[in-house]
């Protein structure tokens, strides 16, 4: 007769989060942070049809770090719960709490009950009508959901340096340019360079009206890193050349202006340049 083998629940529970932490961190880092005028997200991503970040609603954007098949079975789910709760009710109802709960739910049911957990972390962005109303929810391998403040950083073998990083960058006033410039300098750190084709880029932009989620192209990339979209003080008009000065007009004696003097000739000079 076969004896079964007892773990205690502790230390059943510790394997399943080193064997999800170790096959998260093989996988390519993502941040995502708020902007003066958004959310950003910029994973590194050389795949060009793979993609790490979706629309999961008119507000709602998602991205997954981790195993592919995985969150993005998660992202459609959370399509469906999302047009579901909308359909039933309205849109407005649907919003990122309930969906990072749902999520929470679902992981967190894998990771305690099934024997391999899922490899993922997740995050959920909503754009709010106001600057106070954006939310971002950090969803872990084991169900815990962490609501994060300004930015946050999934993913990667370096996930701690990139958000040390990416704290020491961070300004909540940065335009979209300054803030890919910030995301982008933190996920490559010091030894690198990240181009636009490694980069998969998106937005949830306030002025964007119903549906706020927007990809950004390689060229739009460029340009944001090389500060072309950067607001420029306009220069100042070039002086004009000496012989189109005004002339200062005199005063006479008794204080009244006199204009000047015409210089002879010029009458007949125009009359020849008409001819002509």
């Amino acid at each position: 007769m076969s004896m079964s083998f007892y773990v205690p629940a502790e230390q059943q529970m510790k394997d399943k989060a080193d064997f999800a932490r170790k096959n998260i961190a093989r996988g390519k880092a993502l941040a995502t942070l708020r902007y003066a005028d958004g959310i950003l997200i910029c994973a590194e991503n050389t795949s060009a049809t793979l993609r790490k970040v979706s629309e999961i609603y008119d507000r709602i954007a998602f991205a997954g770090a981790g195993k592919y098949n995985e969150y993005d079975r998660l992202r459609i789910a959370g399509v469906r719960h999302a047009d579901l709760k909308g359909y039933s009710f309205s849109r407005e109802d649907v919003d990122a709490q309930s969906l990072a709960n749902a999520y929470a739910q679902m992981i967190g049911d894998v990771f305690t009950h099934e024997i391999k957990p899922m490899e993922v972390e997740l995050v959920v962005a909503e754009l709010g009508l106001e600057e106070a109303q954006d939310r971002l929810f950090h969803i872990f391998y084991d169900g815990t959901v962490v609501d994060e403040t300004d930015f946050t950083v999934l993913g990667g073998g370096e996930a701690d340096t990139i958000m040390e990083r990416l704290t020491a960058a961070y300004r909540g006033d940065m335009s979209l340019p300054q803030a890919l410039s910030a995301a982008v300098a933190a996920l490559a750190g010091p030894d690198r360079t990240l181009a636009a084709a490694e980069l998969e880029v998106a937005v949830l932009a306030r002025g964007a009206g119903r549906r706020a989620f927007r990809r950004l192209t390689d060229e739009e990339v460029d340009g944001a890193l090389a500060g072309a979209e950067v607001a420029v003080e306009p220069e100042a008009p070039p002086a004009p050349p000496a012989d189109e000065v005004a002339t200062p007009t005199e005063t006479s004696a008794t204080g009244d202006e006199t204009p000047p003097a015409e210089p002879a000739g010029d009458a007949d000079a125009d009359e020849t340049t008409e001819e002509g």
